[in-house]
């Protein structure tokens, strides 16, 4: 049965939150999305007339209790993704008194669920357990990002949250692949490839598919689990496994050459100097190259046990319908 009443989305016109607007639109499902005034609505266009759209930023407090008038569910998408250092207080901002806040008007509008994006960022990493899953302790570990540490505050305002009575549950999607802005976030590694990757990371991670994720997403918050969190994670790949997937099905050599610890301080480094005269945004910098020479294990288990009749989209699959339509739009 479907519900009939409006759902709440923020960051609807980011990655993940554009990917869940068309899922929801798709299904029937009457959609409120929240959004910056500037906000850009390329990636969502063709589906814009069949959302109601309330230009609120999630620190707008007032604009928040606005937007959540009749609303019963809320899917919080909104965030700043970075590991540019200058950008720390923004993520603060953002990611933590953007996700109290929304938290906050939740409890006070009465709000029946919360979905909450975090991260596996939020997990936090530790040199010494590769292995991670939902009952990872949090540890201030050198090769925690600012990004990893401001998801990882926004998740504990959820919890003080769910600690006051609300209903909701957190994902933690691992790196999330799906079409977008090419020159952003983990869609811009096709770009990489596309343009000539010599070099790969030697470590590794976990990779979820955007098509999965909001599946997956609509059904933890129309499911009674309540007071959870969920890794979402689809495969655990090393980068080398990563980028040849993607270099075989763009039609571009593979990076063949590893990335040692030496080449990656002397990479940041190198890149941070071309930033500041090109005031252009590095990839490479000091967090994500030391973060990448790391590997990491991302179980699953837990969700698949919640969702036993799901099946995760193969990496080959993902990968090949992403190489698909960026090759017809950069072509």
């Amino acid at each position: 049965m479907k519900n009939l009443t409006p759902v709440l989305v923020t960051g609807a016109t980011g990655f993940a939150g554009s990917h869940l607007l068309r899922y929801l639109v798709a299904n029937g499902q009457p959609v409120r999305a929240a959004k910056r005034p500037e906000s850009n609505l390329k990636w969502v266009q063709d589906i814009a007339h069949k959302v109601e759209w309330v230009n609120c930023d999630v620190l707008d407090v007032q604009g928040l209790y606005e937007a959540m008038e009749g609303i019963e569910q809320v899917y919080h998408c909104a965030a700043v993704v970075s590991f540019n250092p200058k950008e720390k207080n923004l993520m603060r901002q953002t990611n933590v008194d953007g996700t109290a806040n929304v938290v906050n008007m939740a409890l006070e509008r009465g709000v029946k669920k919360l979905l909450h994006v975090s991260s596996i960022a939020a997990l936090g990493r530790k040199l010494n357990q590769p292995e991670v899953d939902e009952n990872t302790v949090w540890d201030d570990s050198p090769v925690n990002t600012q990004y990893a540490i401001s998801k990882y505050l926004a998740e504990r305002e959820v919890w003080r949250g769910i600690a006051e009575g609300l209903e909701a549950v957190i994902v933690n999607p691992s790196v999330i692949i799906g079409e977008g802005n090419w020159q952003t976030g983990s869609c811009r590694l096709f770009t990489q490839v596309w343009e000539g990757l010599k070099f790969y990371p030697t470590g590794g991670t976990g990779f979820v598919d955007v098509a999965d994720l909001t599946v997956i997403m609509h059904r933890l918050m129309n499911s009674p689990v309540s007071g959870q969190r969920f890794i979402v994670n689809a495969h655990n790949l090393s980068y080398r496994r990563f980028f040849t997937l993607v270099a075989q099905y763009l039609g571009k050599p593979a990076p063949s050459r590893p990335v040692t610890p030496l080449l990656a301080e002397i990479g940041w480094r190198l890149a941070a100097i071309k930033g500041f005269f090109t005031q252009t945004w590095p990839l490479i910098t000091k967090e994500t190259a030391r973060m990448s020479q790391h590997r990491y294990h991302y179980s699953n288990a837990k969700l698949l046990a919640a969702l036993p009749y799901f099946t995760f989209a193969s990496i080959e699959d993902t990968v090949a319908r992403v190489s698909r339509q960026f090759l017809q739009e950069v072509k």
